[in-house]
């Protein structure tokens, strides 16, 4: 994809990224005229005596303002002579548009002369709005609906409002349901539905009415100008009927498309594997029972990865088959994971507080009528999790999986023992790369790829970096950003001290590593890590408190507040280049990648900072983390894994009374939630280890067994908590005195108890 950089006013540069999604970028909508400035008039200069120059210009100049370094022109960033970059183009356009920032509609046909508000004298312009060409035209239909952010502006570059607040407007206009306009999954719409949005729109080219079809359908196919529109539209819709294998059911041209719950788009660098995915292909859907298969191999391997071409494939292959994704990195990131695909499947039942969400879901795709489904666990590496009793008198998560002759399961683990344990022999192993392939994986994640042209230096970095894939993105992360050569980077990776290296690869070994080898993730960290610290320093700020909470799903809004707005997508931005954080589409959460997490952890603990971002870590928890009502349940459901990971951590004791604070809001949100047992045995762990750590007698402690028999007390275990009560309350005459605040509360709760508990003994005695 090729950028522009605005350099000087009404001066730009073409930037060369690797993918759409490489830098950050606003994008131009418009309709063309006879004064358009193409590429090659950028190139040679030939373009500014062009009317079109003034667009390019508003872009550029909407972009700075917009904090956007980067923006895109159709008419000057597609070089139309050559025809492979132009099918390419036209395969790729919606996707360019759904994943750009923002979305600026020039519309040259409406005007708004004088200085007026044209919100508050929409009446002056809103006629011409309604019969603008723009609305007419074939191509600017995806630009419409794909990106999340469109505004409208008039020739005088106004603004005249965005896709949201005049979304009543243009649904008359344009009759494209609202639920579309604001984002609805296509999967809502049928086929037939989306090809009527494009009935009244022309193209210059006939050909094009079909082509600019092909992202609103999610297909793609080569355009070929000169066949006509009826034949190139045959050829969408053999593309369409070829998208679904599975003919008994071809609800994408019925009208429904099943749910593909699956958080990241599919990884246009994707490289190889191909025998990897032909072995785990060759086990799917075996006739007679629930096939299990269990993706295993070090960490950073691309096991994730293989399993998202996978299911892309699978989407691809078998239209009526329910895809489903769930993290198992912890029970609260895959509790929060059930609750989320419950209310997407629109489960009966889903909404009631006591539920049992697992055993729900479960039997819904355990039904003989269910049909085809692929569900994916990643990161399961905790045995335990899956083997063991949650709570007392519960099942074990391994026996909440669904049984049918129509499912699949796949598990991604960089454990082999529990690889077994899920799938006992349908085990696949995830290598690392050969050579070439590896040489393939970083050419394609170059923004320069003819540097892999010097191929002693090529062959010395991927051999290096071990193969392994999230080195080799991290690396080529690295060469984009600063415009090094292969040799200088195999140098800073000969600069680095062995012991250094081994000290943070340490944490990265296992049974299948030699325990010589480096972990080129660690090695790749340090280098990229110093230089976002001088680049920076709030990225690493970032960095450094992400480690300090669970990595999987970090709201932006739990994130420490920087200087501005600004910076701060900056340093999101800065994490998200070198390949640290992947920015989930669905919510737009953060996930930091495991192994990148446990080095940050290893390297604030080896610089004594570790202490110290626990405790920042904890004391934002508390500023963001709502009360345990019903209606923030949404709200603080996503913070709960995150506050179970912060909880775990011994390395800071400094604060208690903020620890003991986020512990009693913590168990209170589970007890909420009908989690009884989990929210009792949280409150039990945390007064034995107080009573360890701080002694019976500490204030800390004290607060913790008071607040242990309120959730006894809670769950009708009066005997248990008059007793916890009773003993808390005597020790903290004794040490803080009969008429301290925290002993007249516990006092005055006491005695409220000792009248329910005699009155209920009276009444049961009459």
């Amino acid at each position: 994809m090729r950028l522009l950089e605005m350099k000087a006013p009404g001066e730009f540069s073409f930037v060369q990224v690797a993918t759409h999604n490489t830098l950050p970028y606003a994008i131009l909508s418009h309709t063309w005229t006879g004064q358009e400035v193409t590429y090659q008039d950028l190139i040679s200069g030939a373009g500014k005596s062009k009317s079109g120059y003034e667009k390019i210009k508003f872009c550029g100049e909407q972009a700075t303002r917009d904090s956007l370094q980067y923006f895109w022109v159709d008419t000057c960033c597609i070089n139309k002579s050559d025809p492979a970059e132009l099918s390419k183009a036209i395969n790729s356009m919606f996707r360019w548009y759904r994943n750009a920032k923002k979305c600026y509609v020039y519309l040259a046909d409406v005007s708004t002369p004088g200085d007026d508000d044209v919100k508050v004298y929409q009446s002056t312009w809103e006629v011409a709005f309604r019969g603008s060409k723009w609305f007419t035209r074939g191509w600017t239909l995806q630009e419409l609906i794909a990106p999340a952010e469109v505004e409208f502006f008039s020739q005088e570059g106004k603004l005249l409002g965005d896709k949201q607040s005049l979304e009543k407007l243009i649904h008359e206009i344009t009759q494209i349901p609202i639920q579309a306009l604001r984002g609805n999954p296509f999967s809502d719409f049928s086929i037939a539905e989306r090809k009527r949005w494009a009935a009244q729109r022309q193209t210059t080219e006939e050909e094009d009415i079909v082509y600019c079809l092909l992202g609103l359908c999610e297909v793609s196919m080569p355009a070929i100008y000169g066949e006509g529109k009826d034949d190139a539209l045959k050829r969408l819709e053999m593309t369409v009927k070829g998208f679904s294998k599975n003919s008994s059911k071809p609800k994408d041209l019925e009208g429904r498309i099943v749910p593909f719950i699956v958080p990241f788009d599919r990884n246009p660098n994707f490289t190889g594997r191909e025998t990897q995915l032909a072995e785990i292909e060759d086990k799917l859907f075996v006739g007679g029972r629930t096939t299990k298969v269990a993706i295993t191999g070090l960490g950073g391997v691309g096991k994730t990865q293989l399993v998202l071409e996978l299911v892309y494939r699978i989407r691809d292959r078998y239209k009526s088959c329910l895809v489903i994704w769930i993290p198992a990195t912890n029970i609260e990131s895959l509790h929060q994971a059930y609750l989320d695909i419950a209310r997407q499947l629109k489960i009966p039942g889903s909404n009631e507080d006591k539920v049992d969400i697992k055993k729900l879901i479960q039997s819904y795709l355990s039904k003989e009528s269910a049909d085809q489904w692929f569900l994916v666990f990643d990161n399961a590496d905790n045995v335990n999790m899956w083997i063991t009793q949650l709570e007392p008198g519960s099942s074990r998560l391994i026996d909440y999986l669904p049984r049918s002759e129509q499912g699949c399961i796949i598990f991604t683990t960089r454990d082999r023992k529990t690889a077994v344990k899920l799938a006992s022999q349908n085990v696949v192993e995830v290598p690392e790369m050969d050579e070439d392939v590896a040489i393939q994986l970083l050419q394609k994640s170059l923004i320069h790829s003819d540097l892999v042209n010097n191929r002693t230096n090529t062959v010395a970095l991927v051999k290096e970096l071990t193969y392994l894939p999230l080195a080799i993105i991290q690396a080529a992360a690295y060469i984009n950003e600063n415009g090094i050569a292969f040799v200088d980077y195999l140098s800073l990776l000969a600069d680095q001290e062995e012991a250094v290296i081994d000290l943070l690869s340490e944490e990265f070994e296992d049974d299948g590593r030699y325990n010589n080898t480096k972990n080129p993730v660690a090695t790749t960290w340090l280098i990229s890590f110093e230089q976002i610290q001088h680049r920076d320093p709030l990225a690493a700020d970032y960095l450094s408190f992400m480690a300090c909470i669970d990595p999987k799903g970090i709201p932006r809004s739990l994130l420490p507040a920087g200087a501005s707005r600004k910076k701060e997508i900056n340093a999101i931005g800065t994490l998200e280049a070198y390949s640290f954080i992947i920015k989930r589409t669905a919510d737009q959460a953060l996930d930091l990648h495991r192994l990148v997490h446990l080095a940050t952890r290893n390297w604030l603990q080896q610089n004594d900072l570790i202490a110290q971002w626990i405790e920042r870590a904890t004391a934002r928890l508390n500023e963001v983390f709502p009360d345990h009502s019903h209606q923030n349940r949404s709200m603080w459901r996503i913070y709960l894994p995150h506050i179970s990971y912060v909880l775990m951590s011994d390395e800071a004791d400094k604060d208690e009374e903020k620890r003991i604070a986020l512990v009693w809001r913590f168990g209170m949100c589970l007890y909420t939630d009908g989690r009884y047992n989990e929210a009792e045995g949280l409150f039990i762990e945390e007064t034995k280890r107080r009573k360890r750590v701080l002694g019976q007698e500490h204030p800390g402690t004290l607060t913790s067994m008071a607040n242990l028999a309120s959730i006894l007390k809670g769950s009708g275990r009066d005997i248990d908590a008059l007793r916890l009560m009773s003993q808390c309350t005597e020790i903290q005459a004794r040490i803080l005195g009969a008429n301290h605040p925290y002993t007249l509360s516990s006092s005055t709760k006491l005695l409220e108890w000792q009248a329910e508990e005699l009155e209920t003994s009276i009444s049961a005695n009459k």
